[in-house]
């Protein structure tokens, strides 16, 4: 029966596997070191079966930068007199290049991508206090809005039931006055 539980046989497993793979990266490195070719990220991940991002890592990143400092201190043994480059090995060396460059350019589209991502993550973070705080004032100023309608709208009702009472007194005046033209009129004759 597993006491710890599944995540602990995880993390072991896990474990073992990064040592594992560190090791092959320390075990490529002294093997390209030791054939003179060239050392790079991406030789010593390639050559050890592991992505490039561990070989950045803190403990690896610091001896391939020890084997590179070796390789650039220790001088190029000059080719033999009459001797001419061997055609496979140059077609070698070119395949590595190539590969190379393939694994940098899809490791700097990779990681312009999550620049990208990231730096938009940012933004938003950065404006989502101003887009809450311009909400608020929005709301507020809706709210505001809605009122002055409401209290203009009852300001006119209000005055409309005042012209028509006033209307009407006008109507009942001139009533009036025409019955006071013609009582006038009639007495007058």
């Amino acid at each position: 029966m597993n006491r710890q539980g599944n995540s602990a046989v995880i993390a072991r497993a896990r474990r073992r596997d990064s040592l594992d793979k560190r090791q092959r990266v320390l075990e490529a490195l002294a093997a390209l070191e030791r054939d003179g070719h060239k050392i790079s990220h991406a030789a010593v991940a390639r050559t050890a079966g592991v992505s490039t991002w561990l070989t950045y890592t803190e403990g690896i990143r610091e001896h391939i930068h020890a084997a590179r400092n070796r390789q650039t201190h220790t001088p190029a043994t000059p080719p033999l007199p009459g001797s001419a480059p061997n055609p496979a090995s140059l077609r070698a060396e070119l395949d590595l290049a190539r590969e190379e460059i393939k694994d940098l350019r899809q490791e700097r589209d990779r990681l312009s991508n999550a620049l990208r991502h990231q730096l938009g993550q940012q933004l938003d973070a950065l404006h989502a206090p101003d887009l809450t705080l311009r909400i608020d004032k929005l709301t507020r100023d809706n709210h505001q809005l809605a009122d002055q309608l409401q209290q203009a709208t009852e300001e006119n009702t209000a005055l409309r039931d005042r012209l028509t009472g006033l209307e009407d007194d006008l109507a009942a005046a001139r009533t009036s006055l025409r019955r006071m033209i013609r009582t006038e009129n009639t007495t007058a004759q």
